[in-house]
């Protein structure tokens, strides 16, 4: 539910396809906002929807539907769309990305709210998940204690923002700068480590 991973995202999907083949990659969540009920406070409303302008002007051809902020109650809330993503993987390794891609959808295009379950219990039906075995592992603790494995696992890597991208090579790390629009920069930079 990062509105800065929704623009990366076109890129970062040429530059994984571009990765050469002895790079090994291992997707985690940062979390970012914590499980919260409450409506979302009016000024961040309005940042977040800031951040759309902005994302829309730095990354060309971005696309998100404000109709989310009128049709939708927003709650600063991504842990429920993260565990939905560690649940769907549990069903193979592959849905990871297909449930990501799918709440970015529902989320920016579609004007769905994936801090509400019932949202992700139906990305989960229409990606073809077992919905019963989904909504179990979506409300378990061991998913919870997944999610916030994850979040220290990337921090201590280093991430500190979203996206982030981390090379880690002979048992050292180092921070890729993200270029939203330029998959070949970052490919580059893998090389000159």
């Amino acid at each position: 539910m990062c509105s800065w991973c929704w623009g990366f995202a076109p890129t970062l999907d040429v530059l994984l396809a571009e990765l050469p083949a002895d790079v090994q990659v291992c997707r985690l969540l940062g979390g970012l906002a914590p499980d919260c009920d409450q409506p979302m406070p009016e000024e961040t409303r309005r940042y977040v929807q800031r951040q759309w302008h902005r994302i829309q002007e730095r990354i060309p051809g971005t696309i998100f539907n404000f109709d989310f902020w009128t049709e939708c109650a927003p709650r600063r809330s991504t842990y429920p769309a993260c565990r939905a993503v560690i649940a769907a993987r549990q069903q193979g390794v592959d849905l990871d990305a297909r449930m990501t891609t799918a709440i970015q959808r529902a989320y920016y295009l579609q004007a769905r709210n994936p801090s509400d379950l019932d949202t992700l219990m139906s990305l989960a039906g229409e990606l073809g998940l077992d919905t019963a075995d989904f909504s179990q592992a979506l409300r378990s603790d061991a998913i919870q204690r997944q999610l916030l494995d994850e979040i220290d696992q990337s921090r201590s890597l280093g991430a500190e923002g979203f996206p982030s991208l981390v090379l880690e090579e002979g048992g050292r790390r180092r921070s890729l700068r993200i270029e939203y629009v330029n998959h070949r920069a970052m490919l580059q930079q893998l090389d000159h480590g």
